[in-house]
């Protein structure tokens, strides 16, 4: 009886415990949903949550569906492999007695073959294909893997870097999946879009983001008369998704995947893409004339959207680097738009009737929103062409029309210079350092960039032979590469400063 009346007790025990708890916990509960506790901020990274699906809807609220966009993308992008010229490096000796004694009997040489890939879009049944020119740019061999696995050798039609579009060819006897061209000035800030390429070799790659940005400048390309209008986005791109498509939600190419801004080599966060208008004329140069017919309007201005204008501290240096009234300057706050800083002789500004002063702020059928907007309308066109233009001069709106003209400031078609293949400035060598280095004379590299010179000489080399042609000057240096084919093998014979002599043979 009396373990009878001991068991009752401790199953009373029992449930009044887990009424008790059951009743915390409610208690709890409640006061976590007026009052919910934060966790601190250090404590964060051991917070584990649930994962949360996210969905894209359209506007009429129905989910985005990106299936059908990638799909059809996805067979048109390859993946563009390329092997490099092969170099001989001095690797020298691991040896420590060599180290601090020397023993040049141990030098040794190894060949180097560099190797690199990044992604392309075939954008012809018969086989062009278009990517980033610093893709190709080194390449001596390239090969071109497609979406079902099939390979082909790809040949360069012409590279531009001034927009970093390149154009390849492969041969075709069937037809092959393309992807049309859609008009990118309708591209809207928050637009889905689709970013397809092959990052660190992971072939057919599919990320989606929207665009973030358009027209946007970098200041990155490495050339004079670059063109920088990218359409930024936040798809996730890495390095190999160079010249691959960046598609809208129709399945149209809207841009080539070209670069990312990132703290360390992988994405941060943001991508650019080359605008689909930009390239496709670019590719259309290519192929007709086998290089870019670049129009040139012919002005030096100011942003007067940058935020740096604003600032008066930055104003006074610069009416003091360029001589301009720091008081006028200031007083254009008030305009959106560039102000002409300079008019230069013999181009299509001045021949139009722009004058140093003028604002401009509509060029095409495009608001001056950024210096980015001139430079894209300008670069969607040809020598010849003509452009509206609207512009402030005294207060009052002035409407005229300029034909644009080439860099020689005339409207001819331009034929391919091929010296810039050779990626280096040049000077002709002065009697004084040819009478001291016993030569009838020569041409020296004043600065070495990318391009066949690059892995072959230093800067201050100093050419004397083309292909056993004597070259006095950079005018005849010129005339002798430009009478050269694509591929035609070049041998240059020269000597450096110190009086030491090299010999340089490579493919043009």
């Amino acid at each position: 009886m009396k373990n009878s009346n001991i068991l009752k007790t401790i199953i009373l025990l029992v449930f009044a415990s887990l009424c008790g708890g059951l009743i915390g916990a409610l208690v709890i509960s409640k006061q976590q949903q007026k009052e919910p506790e934060k966790t601190p901020a250090n404590e964060l990274v051991h917070t584990r949550q649930m994962p949360v699906t996210a969905v894209a809807f359209s506007s009429a609220g129905e989910p985005v569906n990106f299936s059908d966009a990638a799909e059809h993308a996805v067979s048109a992008v390859v993946h563009v492999k390329v092997t490099g010229e092969t170099q001989r490096r001095y690797s020298g000796s691991n040896d420590l007695f060599d180290f601090f004694f020397g023993n040049p009997g141990r030098q040794e040489y190894q060949d180097y073959t560099p190797t690199s890939s990044g992604s392309g879009v075939i954008i012809s049944e018969d086989g062009y294909i278009v990517t980033n020119n610093h893709v190709v740019d080194q390449a001596h061999d390239i090969t071109v893997v497609f979406n079902d696995k099939t390979t082909a050798v790809a040949k360069v039609i012409g590279k531009d870097p001034t927009t970093d579009v390149a154009l390849l060819k492969v041969e075709t006897d069937t037809k092959l999946p393309t992807l049309g061209f859609a008009d990118s000035d309708n591209l809207r800030l928050g637009e889905w879009v689709l970013a397809i390429g092959n990052p660190f070799n992971l072939t057919s790659t599919v990320t989606a983001g929207i665009v973030s940005a358009k027209a946007r400048t970098l200041g990155v390309t490495p050339n004079d008369f670059g063109i920088e209008a990218f359409i930024q986005t936040d798809a996730v791109v890495n390095p190999g998704n160079s010249g691959g498509a960046l598609i809208n939600l129709k399945g149209e190419l809207v841009g080539i995947n070209t670069l990312i801004v990132s703290r360390t080599g992988i994405y941060e966060g943001y991508s650019f893409a080359v605008p689909a208008n930009i390239t496709k004329k670019v590719v259309k140069d290519l192929i007709e004339y086998g290089v870019v017919q670049r129009a040139l309007l012919g002005i030096r201005y100011i942003d007067l959207n940058d935020p740096d204008f604003d600032d008066d501290t930055y104003l006074e240096k610069y009416a003091e680097e360029e001589k301009l009234d720091v008081e006028k300057l200031k007083a254009l706050k008030k305009y959106k738009g560039v102000y002409v800083a300079e008019v230069v002789e013999n181009s299509a500004a001045k021949e139009a009737g722009i004058e140093k002063g003028d604002i401009i702020v509509r060029i095409g059928n495009k608001d001056v929103t950024a210096k980015s907007i001139v430079v894209e309308e300008v670069g969607k066109l040809r020598p010849g062409d003509k452009i509206e233009i609207s512009l402030i001069r005294n207060e009052k709106t002035k409407q005229i029309t300029a034909t644009l003209r080439n860099k020689a400031g005339n409207t001819d078609v331009v034929s391919e210079d091929k010296l810039e293949l050779l990626g280096a400035k040049f000077e002709t060598v002065g009697k004084e350092l040819a009478g001291r280095l016993r030569i009838k004379g020569g041409v020296r590299i004043t600065e070495l960039g990318n391009g066949k010179l690059k892995n072959h000489v230093r800067q201050g080399f100093i050419i004397t032979k083309v292909n056993q042609k004597s070259v006095a000057s950079v005018e005849e240096l010129a005339s002798i590469i430009n009478e050269l084919k694509r591929g035609e093998g070049v041998f240059i014979e020269g000597i450096y400063p110190n009086g030491r002599r090299d010999y340089v043979a490579f493919e043009l």
